[in-house]
């Protein structure tokens, strides 16, 4: 446990110099300007606060007061902005700050004291946490995951702390050096009132590029310019000592040293948790890890509309077919991602399409997901005849891997085996391209439209140029924290850069149909993809839709989607 803590340590200490947090370093420089001898404490102090919290609690916020967390952004974005207007305008900053030294100091006596900037730049810090979302490497990944599914304990609150007080020291520092550069220059300068109204109005600014989210395009666009620089960064907490420890705090158990094991890709990680809270089963009577002692078992947790999910479903129904008469049991975990794939009647349909005959456990309430520490859609785990996990991956690819590490198993097992390893292709893409992107507000990314979203029926208009990877909505939507709901006159503008085009469709009302454009003009059937006619889907039922095929390109295009009527929900792009 000391090794994460000290690795956490370095982690939040390396972070001011991610390219991630650049962009809101003039922030904290502008509040440092401000008078007060404890500002730059006030700084660091508040956005420690701030960050530790909502991290740790955002999820347990939004179970239990059904919360939105872009009231917390939209609050930080008003706080940070009535400062900068409290800078351009010193009697109002006076006013300001005297008003918050008012309210913090039952908890310091000293903040009564006037000019002390502590409370300013407490509240300043404190609204900076609520927004930043610093580069997550490993370590704040699984923070992140934990506190998501409400698995908070000792140790998590340890590793954060950790990293906020290795991220405080330079903070502090540079707010420090930034509050003696605007001291010096009062003692000099007849034109610091100017230079710190001018400051202020960069933070009016910075709020107004986090209101309309272009603050996520300058930082992807500093990621673009800096891939290396990132890389470079992220290797602090990149090594196995690391990746040990945060095993353990997922509650996994290391994996043995085992020199013949090692060799064929197999170690031992413990017994595995049962498969538990199942609403349905489908394809099979209820089944349990315990009664299938004796027997190598893979667990594939997956989902129907996840188009990375679906790539590997032919590799995991080739293995069960081919090795089921030799001890192996395949069980496929459908945890979904969005509320409509609870439905057995839609899974049941994605196990017709896929031809999927092994046993299908429905986990809608994410207690095998739990049980399993999961974090991931595709997840494998390979469970030997005695109920230990012998080997695991997560996402597409490793089928080689995996069909050899089911084989070892088997003949372990005592089974002999007379067919050939490997049947399907691999399909995994091999190079860069839009990620994944959500269209409900809960997990959205890149989104370029002019206006804020505020829930609701609500109207947008699209810049007029969108960033690669980002999207735009047009016209009346109603988007909520899972989906967006097409009103009147809705449309939706995409530049992607990939060689095929998904969308997980609810369809409203079966019939309905949407049009299809690829850069201004209706697509081409050469390209179109297979769920895509004369230009026009009709959409059928809730699942993943396929829209563009570049036949093995990989180009970049901007795609437009217009919908002919109301009550269609679209919900996550995928790109092969």
């Amino acid at each position: 446990m000391s090794i994460l803590l000290l690795f956490s340590f370095l982690a939040g200490f390396v972070t001011i110099l991610a390219p991630c947090i650049w962009p809101l370093l003039p922030i904290v420089l502008s509040a440092s300007s401000g008078s007060g001898k404890r500002r730059p404490l006030g700084i660091t102090l508040g956005v420690m606060t701030s960050f530790t919290v909502f991290t740790l609690s955002i999820s347990y916020l939004e179970k239990f007061f059904h919360l939105d967390a872009n009231i917390f952004r939209l609050l930080a974005v008003i706080i940070i902005g009535l400062l900068g207007v409290s800078m351009m305008i010193p009697s109002l900053g006076t006013m300001f700050e005297n008003f918050v030294n008012q309210l913090l100091s039952p908890f310091q006596n000293k903040l009564k004291k006037q000019g002390t900037g502590f409370g300013a730049g407490y509240t300043t810090g404190f609204s900076i946490g609520l927004v930043w979302a610093p580069c997550a490497g490993p370590i704040l990944a699984t923070i992140a995951t934990l506190a998501a599914t409400q698995a908070v304990d000792t140790k998590v609150i340890l590793v954060t702390l950790a990293y906020v007080i290795g991220l405080g020291i330079p903070l502090f520092l540079f707010s420090l050096m930034g509050s003696k550069v605007f001291s010096k220059m009062r003692q000099v300068n007849k034109y610091t009132g100017i230079v710190q109204q001018v400051f202020g109005f960069i933070m009016i600014v910075a709020a107004l590029l986090i209101y309309t989210n272009y603050d996520k395009v300058i930082q992807v666009k500093i990621l673009d310019l800096f891939p290396s620089y990132g890389n470079f960064l992220s290797k602090v907490e990149n090594n196995d000592q690391v990746a040990r420890e945060l095993s353990a705090l997922r509650g996994q158990k290391a994996a043995k040293s085992d020199a013949s094991e090692n060799a064929e890709g197999l170690s031992d990680m413990g017994a595995a948790a049962d498969i538990t809270g199942i609403s349905q089963w489908l394809n099979s009577t209820p089944l349990s890890l315990t009664q299938l002692k004796g027997k190598v078992v893979l667990v594939d947790f997956w989902t129907y509309s996840c188009v990375n999910c679906v790539r590997t479903l032919p590799h995991v129904t080739g293995w069960y077919e081919k090795y089921k008469n030799n001890n192996l049991v395949v069980i496929g975990v459908h945890t979904p991602e969005f509320a409509f794939e609870k439905e057995a009647g839609n899974v049941q349909n994605a196990l017709k399409e896929f031809k999927i005959n092994y046993p299908v456990a429905l986990d809608n309430d994410y207690q095998t997901w739990q049980a399993f520490q999961n974090n991931y859609w595709p997840a494998e785990y390979l469970i030997d005849a005695k109920g230990h996990i012998r080997h695991t991956h997560f996402g597409e690819g490793h089928y080689e891997q995996m069909e050899l590490a089911i084989r070892a198993l088997l003949k372990e097992s005592g089974q002999k085996l007379d067919v050939a390893v490997g049947t399907n292709e691999d399909t995994t893409p091999r190079y860069a391209r839009t990620p994944e992107t959500y269209l409900g507000t809960a997990r959205m990314e890149r989104f370029a439209s002019n206006e804020k979203i505020i829930g609701g029926d609500q109207i947008f208009t699209h810049p007029d140029a969108i960033a690669q990877d980002h999207f735009a909505y047009e016209g009346s939507w109603n988007v909520t924290r899972e989906r967006a709901k097409t009103l009147k006159g809705s449309g939706l503008v995409f530049h992607f850069k990939a060689g095929n085009v998904f969308l997980v469709i609810g369809p409203g009302v079966e019939g309905n149909q949407i049009k299809v454009f690829i850069d201004g003009k209706p697509i081409d059937a050469s390209i179109a993809g297979a769920d895509v006619k004369n230009g026009t889907i009709t959409l059928d039922e809730e699942r993943l839709y396929h829209l563009v095929d570049l036949k093995g390109k990989v180009e970049d295009h901007l795609l437009r989607l217009e919908f002919e009527k109301d009550g269609i929900d679209v919900y996550a792009f995928t790109f092969g």
